[in-house]
């Protein structure tokens, strides 16, 4: 892969062009569609559209479901624990100024970032054509497989 290249991802399915993942997460991280980056990714806070205003896209196959939870108690945790360590060596404050420094900031920073963070994983979701968004249905491919539930 040559330097300055964005990695692109083919599948199968009914349409063939071209779905940059970095492009697409970056559009979804914005909040904008990932197929033409105009069009709002959410109706509410954490409620996707169903289908893009501005190009039609169907995007209500998204199933986003945990993963940006996940993603969210990663990064926040990361990031705080190491402001948390780094405050505590140099100023040894009582485990309850910690508690009142350290509890709104967590609280703050969850928020701020799910939804940018949902809207990257939907975006990664339509670039791989994961769950539908390839033009097969989900049903369909997982019925042929054969799982340890059948």
């Amino acid at each position: 892969m040559q330097a300055g290249r964005e990695q692109t991802i083919r599948y199968g399915g009914g349409d063939q062009a071209e779905r940059p993942v970095g492009r697409s997460v970056k559009r979804g991280l914005l909040g904008r569609c990932p197929h033409c980056g105009e069009g709002r990714l959410f109706r509410a806070f954490l409620k996707p559209v169903d289908k893009c205003s501005v190009c039609g896209e169907d995007l209500h196959h998204q199933r986003a479901d945990d993963l940006p939870a996940y993603l969210v108690i990663v990064v926040v945790g990361h990031v705080l624990m190491t402001g948390y360590l780094l405050t505590d060596m140099v100023f040894p404050f009582s485990p309850w100024v910690h508690l009142a420094i350290w509890s709104p900031l967590a609280v703050l920073a969850a928020l701020v970032t799910i939804q940018p963070i949902k809207g990257g994983v939907i975006g990664l979701q339509w670039a791989c054509r994961m769950h539908g968004f390839g033009g097969e249905d989900d049903h369909s491919v997982d019925a042929g497989r054969g799982g340890p539930l059948e």
